[in-house]
């Protein structure tokens, strides 16, 4: 009868098995921290705001703060929230080349935004309601184009202003803005309502929330750089506007909002904590 073939067994010592590990451990580990590196780089960008994916200049210097909706368009970016149904921030950029270029006059096609997913405020919201459709960027800073004009219209820019305030301080408040914006002649704007963390005064069928007040901020970027920011009671004044001035500070503790976070934060620090009116032509 044919004898089983007994296995060999394999010694292999604790110091051979142990040279044996280091050496597939040393190929193993490049290729592991390799990975590791590749999925950071992964994760870091899909963490980061989303800045300039239009490719528009609206969010170069960064966005104020989260919102339910970020929509970037031609003319301008805003940041809407679902709780208030409107905008908490809109942000753009206005050249005195734009200013100068008017090529399209005033639409009115006051309509719903179909970029809000959940459906935006409505005419319909202020009808009989005794406020006017009060524009977060101006109409008249988007007549250099007939698309950027349009998209002024959509009720996602629009905030509820006592008429009061939407036809004589807001509307200087444009104005001088706008001269700004001519004489400096490149400049970053945001603007939005001061929104009360629960909603009191409502209108409309979708309970568009009435605000307070409302801030607005510019930034001249040409040297030497400033900023300067208002924050308007949502009424009536016949004060001029340099007694609604304030520093972008205070803004930000009114809004819970970061405005121009992408400017290098020695900057952000001098800018925003102060003002002076009379760098400012009015």
């Amino acid at each position: 009868m044919a004898r089983r073939k007994r296995k060999r067994k394999s010694h292999i010592s604790p110091k051979t098995k142990l040279g044996s590990w280091k050496r597939q451990y040393s190929r193993v580990t490049p290729l592991l921290l390799f990975i590791a590196i590749i999925f950071s780089l992964i994760f870091a960008v899909s963490c980061r705001s989303p800045v300039n994916e239009s490719g528009y200049d609206n969010q170069t210097l960064g966005i104020p703060g989260s919102a339910d909706t970020i929509i970037d368009r031609l003319g301008y970016a805003l940041g809407y929230c679902e709780a208030h149904e409107q905008a908490a921030w809109v942000i753009y950029r206005l050249t005195a080349e734009e200013l100068r270029t008017k090529v399209s006059s005033r639409s009115d096609d006051f309509r719903a935004d179909p970029d809000i997913p959940t459906g935006s405020a409505t005419p319909a919201d202020y009808k009989k309601s005794g406020f006017d459709r009060g524009h977060m960027a101006p109409a008249a800073d988007m007549a250099h184009s007939a698309r950027t004009m349009s998209d002024s219209f959509y009720m996602s820019n629009i905030s509820p202003q006592r008429p009061e305030c939407n036809r004589k301080i807001w509307k200087d408040l444009e104005n001088q803005v706008r001269k700004f914006a001519l004489v400096e002649q490149d400049v970053y704007i945001v603007t939005g309502p001061i929104l009360p963390k629960t909603p009191s005064l409502t209108i409309g069928p979708n309970e568009v929330t009435v605000p307070d007040a409302f801030y607005k901020i510019v930034y001249d970027q040409t040297p030497p750089r400033k900023m300067i920011a208002f924050i308007v009671p949502n009424a009536g004044s016949s004060a001029p506007l340099q007694s609604f001035v304030v520093t972008v500070d205070m803004v930000e503790a009114e809004t819970g909002l970061d405005f121009f976070p992408l400017l290098p934060q020695p900057l952000q620090e001098e800018l925003e904590s102060s003002i002076d009116i009379n760098a400012w032509d009015w």
